[in-house]
């Protein structure tokens, strides 16, 4: 469980003159399609309009530098979590509240991302973006989803790859049953506690 809001420092690392904000990361993980990339950036834009500073880690695109060289085998997928579970831990040790959108499909891995957080004092929440299969194949935003149940995208989360489903969320956001507005409340209710 993350540590009580308000209870870490920046300390040594804080700027001469810099305000001291408490950061933290919202770790947004579920199957490709689920809502992750939305659900986030919609938050961000909420959380700017307050005045809050935030920062989006969005899969898609650290796969296009931090990520570039890794592919999607189980090794992969977790040096991949491992990275950016490092660069959140940063920016949320740097005052920020860092927006991870990300599939994370193993537990261990996301529950290693926590530990991390957990080890600099850091607040850590998971919030599960739930859809069901079929939802997010009809949803299918990227076509991977015709693509890997033609055969043609081979270690698909979800169809040839496992997904494990995170037993004790911070927030469960069920994206089939609520709209954007709905889940952003939940979401800014989780803000809200205050860090």
């Amino acid at each position: 469980m993350a540590k009580p809001l308000g209870a870490h420092s920046l300390g040594s690392r804080q700027p001469p003159g810099a305000v001291a904000d408490q950061g933290a990361t919202l770790w947004f993980t579920g199957l490709s399609g689920a809502g992750k990339s939305t659900l986030s950036q919609a938050l961000e834009e909420d959380l700017r309009r307050q005045g809050r500073a935030c920062y989006r880690l969005d899969g898609d695109i650290l796969r296009t530098g931090l990520c570039r060289d890794l592919g999607f085998s189980p090794a992969d997928r977790k040096e991949n979590v491992r990275r950016v579970g490092e660069v959140a831990a940063l920016m949320a040790d740097a005052g920020l509240i860092c927006l991870v959108a990300l599939i994370s499909p193993y537990a261990a891995d996301r529950d290693a991302a926590r530990r991390r957080h957990q080890e600099m004092g850091l607040p850590f929440y998971e919030i599960f973006v739930d859809a069901p299969l079929a939802t997010v194949i009809e949803r299918d935003t990227k076509g991977l989803y015709r693509k890997a149940l033609a055969g043609n995208y081979p270690g698909m989360t979800g169809i040839d790859q496992p997904y494990e489903a995170p037993l004790n969320p911070e927030l469960h956001l069920r994206t089939a049953e609520m709209g954007i507005p709905q889940s952003i409340q939940l979401l800014a209710a989780v803000c809200a506690r205050g860090w």
